[in-house]
């Protein structure tokens, strides 16, 4: 019996209009490396943004310079501050009423990020969400040793929802790495839904239980 979904956040049930990735490619270009926004979302989604960047760069640039990297995840931080402070940040169509039908249901609402705990909490005010009302749990990748496809973030739900089983977890994300997450924690069901960073194509190459196109759709299979 199902007593726990995770979602992610951005692109999951936030809309941010892609902006963290945005941001990326304009912390990365600063420091001279050209690269494309579908180049940031192919290697970047989902992970944890410090190690985005090492792996982007690894990927495109053959370059492991943790000095370079330090310094572009310093001005990706400034950036996204700024980016914040301007643009509109509101919950993905349907989010609120899934948990809603989720909690009536004596289903935990729980999100994970693999942003840090500051720029989570900024996003999450900015939507009006406070933990205990619209979800039950956040957890995030400053809060555990290892990120994602690493099961850490959602073994620590468990832990403090107090769940032993992991066919009690279902996990939904926008990104093949929130799938290889639910994969590695052992869910019941890994889910990946279209309306954020990845496309179907690129959520299907992990290989996950289903791809659904909007929030809704996950009720009828739990």
């Amino acid at each position: 019996m199902i007593k726990m979904v995770v979602f992610d956040m951005a692109g999951t049930v936030i809309d941010e209009n892609n902006v963290v990735y945005k941001t990326l490619v304009k912390a990365i270009k600063k420091h001279g490396y050209d690269l494309s926004l579908e180049d940031v979302l192919l290697e970047g989604a989902g992970k944890e943004k410090s190690k985005a960047i090492e792996d982007i760069l690894i990927r495109y640039f053959k370059i492991d310079d943790q000095e370079i990297i330090k310094r572009i995840f310093s001005d990706f931080k400034i950036f996204l501050e700024v980016a914040y402070d301007t643009i509109e940040i509101k919950p993905q169509p349907g989010a609120e009423q899934v948990f809603i039908q989720l909690k009536q249901k004596g289903i935990y609402v729980v999100l994970n990020t693999g942003y840090d705990s500051d720029t989570a909490n900024s996003i999450l005010k900015k939507v009006g969400w406070t933990e205990g009302n619209q979800f039950d749990l956040m957890v995030t990748a400053s809060q555990v040793k290892h990120n994602r496809p690493n099961p850490d973030m959602i073994d620590l739900a468990k832990e403090k929802l107090k769940l032993t089983h992991t066919d009690q977890v279902v996990k939904i994300g926008d990104s093949t790495i929130d799938i290889e997450e639910g994969k590695n924690a052992k869910c019941a069901l890994t889910i990946g839904i279209t309306t954020g960073a990845q496309t179907r194509e690129h959520l299907t190459s992990a290989n996950p239980d289903y791809v659904i196109d909007a929030l809704e759709e996950i009720l009828p299979l739990l």
